[in-house]
């Protein structure tokens, strides 16, 4: 999508700053991230929000929408996704959990 960037290779690590996953995944963990060749619903996704490319989120993938994705955190009490952006653009998929407590990511909200 014009104006919002890809990763720059197929494979990313991402750190998680703030609340807005928890209790899925928390403030410090460090994430394993493939380039976004295919996403669906209640996959965990780095997107970004073409209002604010700069910023990158790790958010819950909730359905399809003109424009690209309605995402939003595990922790309802955080706003800081579609519901204040707008649809997203995935750019990868968080495949696991790398520190501090390893393991793959639950498919839907805990």
């Amino acid at each position: 999508m014009d104006g919002v960037p890809a990763l720059p290779s197929r494979w990313a690590l991402a750190r998680v700053t703030g609340p807005s996953m928890s209790p899925t995944v928390r403030h410090g963990d460090r994430l394993l991230v493939a380039r976004a060749d295919r996403a669906r619903p209640g996959d965990v996704v780095l997107a970004r929000f073409p209002a604010r490319p700069e910023l990158l989120v790790v958010k819950r993938l909730v359905r399809a929408v003109d424009g690209g994705w309605w995402v939003e955190g595990d922790n309802p009490l955080v706003a800081d996704d579609s519901r204040a952006f707008g649809p997203a653009v995935v750019v990868g998929r968080v495949l696991a959990r790398l520190a501090p407590r390893p393991g793959r990511l639950p498919r839907s909200r805990p």
